[in-house]
């Protein structure tokens, strides 16, 4: 696809579409509640009908509308109603979905496989092997690499407390989910605080969960109650156009709806921290998830440095980071950002290589990237690796780059933004 640089300021506004990380949770909560769950704003992207397509396989009803795509009904049988697949649950490209159901299909009483596509089947799994093992699971790699295809055979599960190495919302949510059926309170404790959707929506549901600091601690075999939820707008996605009017002269965008939770806001703060421009209006809040409506409006950056305890609010955000990075006045380190090495794509090298074909001045180090902005960008052809965030950040450079750029396999997007480059078009 080949995208053009902007050659006005950026200015409108837009919805953009529903949290991920919070309609994967959405699906897989009301499925293992008593009763209905009702979504709005549901984002119906191939991650996401991943985890829609896993749990109907599994016997729940889910209801959705092809007028209304936002709109889902999940009818739960309970903690113990899911039902054995006749198949193997295909995660397709999900890290989410393949992490966060491994909990739940650790405490059951059947055997399930799990496999995904070639990308999901090269991350890495170890992360949750090793501590569902801790609590008596059987969840093995069947190629014993770590990686998917995974065999769990469930059964019920003990009560641990497990420190995870790494600062992983996926791997907190899978232990904590596997704590549901467990025989006695299981503790998370991170290095520090990651992504909190997953204790937010269970309290929701009626789970008996309690956070200290880094530490999460859940009791065993709650009754959960289906309830209504509202997906806010996805910050990540929000991001993209966060990134486009920071760099693009003179623009003003407004996006409604977006979710502001203080584990995810990092983007927000280090614009701030770059001499950007932020402003948050009409702040509401639904099932203990606050939103916001964003107006952003051009100033000049400069280079900062983003490590420690942030790098968690932002991990999905950071190739966005470089392309703004790319554009200030100054220098701008990334460190303690190891985790991009194993997304989708390896995202430390594919954003060097990339933005470096585009003229940027960009080191990748061993845990994040360091970036000397101020060179102006060029055009040059890009390989996404099939990356949906690198694809949308590479759309974002291509808005100050000279003859933009040329994306190939751009329609990854649809991972979690099926309607983007509509969206960029409107503002444009």
């Amino acid at each position: 696809m080949k995208l053009q640089q902007a050659e006005k300021p950026l200015e409108g506004e837009i919805t953009v579409p529903g949290d991920k990380s919070i309609s994967h949770r959405a699906v897989m909560f009301g499925s293992i509640a008593d009763g209905t769950t009702e979504i709005s704003h549901f984002l119906p992207g191939a991650d996401c009908l991943s985890t829609i397509n896993c749990f109907r396989k599994m016997g729940i009803q889910i209801d959705t509308d092809p007028d209304d795509p936002g709109h889902v009904v999940v009818h739960g049988r309970g903690l113990h109603g899911l039902s054995a697949p006749d198949s193997t649950l295909d995660c397709g490209n999900s890290g989410t979905t393949m992490r966060l159901i491994s909990g739940i299909l650790a405490g059951q009483e059947f055997p399930t496989e799990l496999t995904g596509d070639d990308s999901i089947c090269r991350r890495p799994m170890k992360r949750i092997i090793e501590p569902l093992h801790r609590m008596g699971a059987c969840i093995e790699s069947e190629n014993n690499n770590g990686c998917a295809p995974l065999m769990i055979v469930g059964h019920r599960l003990h009560g641990v407390h497990y420190d995870t190495p790494v600062a992983s919302a996926q791997v907190k949510s899978c232990i904590l989910l596997a704590g549901l059926y467990a025989d006695s309170p299981t503790v998370v404790t991170e290095p520090a605080l990651s992504r909190d959707h997953t204790e937010r929506m269970l309290k929701n549901f009626g789970a008996d969960l309690e956070s200290l600091d880094n530490s999460v601690r859940i009791r065993p075999d709650p009754h959960l109650e289906g309830t209504e939820i509202h997906v806010p707008g996805d910050i990540s996605s929000a991001a993209c156009f966060i990134a486009g009017a920071a760099i693009v002269p003179d623009s003003h965008i407004i996006l409604r709806h977006v979710g502001i939770n203080s584990t995810r806001d990092g983007i927000l703060r280090v614009l701030q921290a770059m001499g950007g421009s932020v402003t948050c209006h009409n702040t509401e809040s639904s099932g203990g998830e606050p939103y916001a409506d964003l107006e952003i409006r051009y100033t000049p950056l400069h280079g900062t440095v983003i490590e420690g305890d942030l790098i968690p609010t932002l991990i999905d955000e950071l190739p966005l980071i470089a392309v703004m990075a790319c554009a200030a006045e100054g220098e701008t380190v990334i460190r303690d950002a190891a985790e991009l090495r194993v997304k989708e794509s390896d995202r430390i090298d594919l954003m060097v290589s990339g933005l470096s074909a585009m003229g940027a001045d960009i080191t990748g180090t061993e845990d994040g990237m360091i970036i000397r902005g101020g060179h102006p960008l060029h055009s040059a052809l890009i390989d996404t690796r099939h990356d949906h965030r690198a694809a949308m950040s590479f759309a974002v450079a291509a808005l100050t780059s000279e003859g933009g750029a040329e994306i190939n396999d751009a329609d990854c997007v649809r991972i979690s933004y099926p309607g983007f480059f509509e969206d960029l078009a409107s503002l444009m």
